[in-house]
C-alpha cells in the first residue's frame, strides 16, 4: 500500500513539474523545512514542495493531485504547534508564503482582501497610513491563511475576538481543484449555510484557503500598557475574573505565573520586576476612556493585593512589554537549555478560571515538571509550556501532565484547545468534546468535500471506532 501511494505521488510530481518549473522543489533542506511546524512532533517531510503564487496555481496543483490521489499539505509560515503541517502520509506540500498581496482595501468600510500568505505584521505595515489595523495577534509570524486554517486567536481576543470574528469571506480551492468564494463584504448575512466559518479551523482538511476578506479596525487614539504584580497566583487570577465580570473594555490582559516571570526576567533582562505572578494589561480608546479603564483596573488589583501597578502610554515602552510577552516560549526554552518545550492551550469559562489555573498549578507541582503558565486570561485561555529533558520516560511524564490538565479543563466545561487547533496532538481529545453523532457529521462533511482524502490526511478527525 505504501509503495502504491509513493507511485501516485511520483506521478503527480512528474505532471506538476512542467507547470511549476523552478517553483517545484525536491531539495532535501526545503523538504525538511516543510516537514514540521514549531511543535515537538517527529518530522515528516513531503516528497516535494510547490510554491504557489496565485489561486489558479493552487487549483492546478489540486486538480493534478486529486487525479492521482496524492496527499496535499497546505503550508504557510510553519508556526503551527500541533503537527498540522507534517506530511505524515507523504505527499506534496503547497507553500503559500509567496502569496503576500493586499488585493483590495476599502478604508471607508474598514475591510480588505488579502492573499493567504501575508502575515499580520506585513498587513499592518500596509494599513498603518490609513489609520487602520488588523488586531488578531497570535504572537508569531503566522500567515493570515494559516491563522484561518487553525482558528487562531491571541492577545487581542479579549477585545477584538478571534480570527473567526474578523473574517468576512474566503476564496478556497476544493480537493478537485474547483475554486469556491464564500462570504460577502457585509457584516452579516442570513443567506444559506455559513460556509465561511465551516472552513475556519478546518486545518486544510476541507480545502486550501488562498484569499481572505478581513474586517479591520481603527487604530485607537490612545493606548496604554500596565504591569501589576501579585504575591499569590489566586489574587492574580481573581483580578482578571473581576475585570471581565465588570465589563471593563480592556485591550489585552495577560497572566504570567512566577516561573514564567522568572524565565522572562532572565531572558529579556527585565529590570524592576520580581519573579512572582504578574499581569500585563493594555488599554485602548480616547484619553478619558483609557484613564477610566486604568483607574478601574488599578482599584480591582489593589483589592486583590496587587502591587507595583505601573503604566505608560509611550509606544517604545509598550512595544518592549509586548515583545517580552510574545517571547515567552523562547524564554522558556532558554530557562532550561537543551529541553524541549511542549505547549498546551486549554480554555475554560471565565467563572471557572480560578479553579482551572490553581488546579493546573497543583498538577504541575505534583508532577515535578518545570512548566511555566502564561495566559490570554481575559478569554479563559491559558498555556502551560512543559519543559522536557531528553528521554522517553520524561516525555511520558509530560504527556500524563498534559492529559491531566486537559481533563481538568473538560470537567469545568472547557475545551482541549483554545487556539492551537487539533492537528495530530489534540486529535485524541476530539471524542471527549464531541459526541459520536457530531463526529459522524464531521466525517460526512469531510468525505463530501474530499472523497479521495487527499487534503491533509490523518489530521483533526480521529478514525471511527470499529463496530464490536
Amino acid at each position: 500500500m505504501r509503495e502504491m501511494t509513493t507511485d501516485r505521488i511520483e506521478q503527480a510530481i512528474a505532471e506538476l513539474a512542467p507547470y511549476f518549473g523552478e517553483r517545484l522543489s525536491r531539495n532535501q533542506s526545503v523538504r525538511e523545512h516543510h516537514a514540521h511546524g514549531e511543535g515537538y512532533h517527529a518530522q515528516h517531510p513531503p516528497q516535494a514542495v510547490v510554491f504557489a503564487e496565485t489561486t489558479e496555481d493552487v487549483a492546478h496543483a489540486l486538480r493534478v493531485c486529486n487525479a492521482h490521489r496524492a496527499p496535499v499539505i497546505p503550508f504557510g509560515a510553519g508556526t503551527s504547534l500541533e503537527g498540522q503541517v507534517n506530511a505524515i502520509e507523504g505527499g506534496i506540500s503547497i507553500d503559500l508564503s509567496r502569496m503576500t498581496s493586499l488585493l483590495e482595501l476599502n478604508s471607508g468600510d474598514m475591510d480588505c482582501r488579502v492573499q493567504a500568505g501575508i502575515t499580520r505584521q506585513e498587513l499592518n505595515l500596509l494599513l498603518r497610513d490609513e489609520g487602520l489595523f488588523f488586531p488578531v495577534d497570535p504572537g508569531g509570524e503566522a500567515t493570515i491563511g494559516g491563522m484561518c486554517a487553525t482558528r487562531a486567536s491571541g492577545t487581542g481576543a479579549v477585545r477584538y475576538g478571534t480570527i473567526r470574528e474578523n473574517v468576512l469571506g474566503l476564496t478556497v480551492v476544493l480537493a478537485d481543484g474547483r475554486i469556491m468564494r464564500v462570504g460577502r463584504r457585509v457584516r452579516k448575512s442570513a443567506m444559506g449555510y455559513d460556509l465561511t466559518h465551516l472552513l475556519i479551523g478546518s486545518e486544510g482538511t476541507l480545502g486550501v484557503i488562498t484569499e481572505v476578506q478581513l474586517r479591520l479596525h481603527g487604530i485607537p487614539e490612545t493606548m496604554a500598557a500596565a504591569v501589576c504584580q501579585f504575591e499569590t497566583l489566586a489574587d492574580c487570577v481573581q483580578t482578571a475574573v473581576q475585570v471581565m465580570q465588570m465589563s471593563v473594555p480592556i485591550g489585552r490582559m495577560e497572566l504570567l505565573d512566577d516561573v514564567q516571570m522568572d524565565a522572562c526576567i532572565r531572558y529579556a533582562r527585565l529590570e524592576g520586576y520580581r519573579p512572582i505572578p504578574t499581569m500585563f494589561f493594555e488599554f485602548e480608546g480616547g484619553p478619558e476612556s483609557v484613564r477610566e479603564q486604568i483607574e478601574t483596573v488599578e482599584a480591582i488589583a489593589a483589592d486583590n493585593n496587587g502591587s507595583a501597578f505601573t503604566w505608560s502610554t509611550q509606544a517604545q515602552e509598550r512595544a518592549a512589554l509586548w515583545k517580552t510577552r510574545h517571547a515567552v516560549f523562547w524564554a522558556c526554552l532558554a530557562y532550561r537549555p537543551g529541553y524541549t518545550g511542549i505547549s498546551t492551550d486549554a480554555i475554560v469559562p471565565i467563572s471557572a478560571l480560578t479553579d482551572m489555573i490553581l488546579g493546573a498549578k497543583r498538577d504541575i507541582e505534583e508532577s515535578g515538571i518545570t512548566a511555566p503558565i502564561v495566559g490570554h486570561i481575559g478569554d479563559g485561555n491559558f498555556h502551560t509550556v512543559m519543559l522536557v529533558p531528553p528521554g522517553e520516560e520524561e516525555l511520558e511524564k509530560v504527556r500524563a501532565l498534559d492529559h491531566k490538565i486537559i481533563a481538568r479543563a473538560l470537567s469545568l466545561g472547557g475545551s482541549a484547545s483554545g487556539e492551537h487547533g487539533v492537528g495530530l496532538a489534540k486529535m485524541e481529545f476530539m471524542p471527549a468534546e464531541h459526541d459520536a453523532v457530531a463526529l459522524d457529521v464531521m466525517r460526512t462533511i469531510k468525505h463530501a468535500l474530499d472523497p479521495n482524502n487527499i487534503l491533509n490526511p490523518g489530521k483533526l478527525l480521529p478514525p471511527p471506532t470499529p463496530p464490536c
